[in-house]
């Protein structure tokens, strides 16, 4: 069996019934949603999304990094985006690690990760503070963009927005 197998096997069955095609690729309810990776979390689903409702931008600790930036930038002058919630977690794996414990777990694989900056997070309400004021005095966003910022607790489904 190859790797992705199962993927194209389920992809078969998605696409017998696949009823989206009339959607665009515009945010319906103008909704930009930064948060993690993390496997536990399902953006569309704990507020009660649909396809074609949201941009979902996902990386390693919801951070806003330059690619994220970029990618608001697009999704609010192209996309029909005129609101943006970061949402981290708790129990993520980036308040759990440093950069330096990424770059040495690699190194004892034999690879040198020392060009790439993993914005680990040892204080998530901190980096959530910074992302907010980055999107909010960005000079490549318009003023009048709606910014907030919530917490996604993995064991109960709540959120708990944050203020800043």
């Amino acid at each position: 069996m190859g790797a992705f197998d199962d993927l194209l096997a389920a992809n078969e069955e998605f696409s017998a019934t696949f009823t989206d095609s009339e959607l665009t690729g515009t945010a319906a309810r103008g909704l930009a949603v930064v948060t993690c990776m993390d496997s536990r979390i399902d953006p569309l689903g704990l507020f009660g999304l649909k396809a074609g409702d949201a941009k979902i931008l996902r990386n390693a600790g919801a951070r806003v990094t330059d690619d994220v930036l970029r990618t608001l930038v697009l999704a609010v002058y192209l996309l029909g985006v005129n609101r943006v919630l970061v949402m981290p977690h708790t129990d993520c794996g980036m308040s759990k690690a440093t950069d330096d414990d990424v770059h040495k777990l690699a190194a004892e694989r034999g690879v040198d990760t020392r060009s790439l900056e993993f914005h680990t997070v040892p204080d998530q309400s901190a980096a959530l503070r910074h992302d907010l004021t980055r999107i909010r005095t960005s000079p490549f966003l318009p003023n009048g963009l709606s910014v907030g910022g919530a917490v996604y607790d993995v064991r109960t489904g709540k959120i708990l927005p944050v203020e800043v």
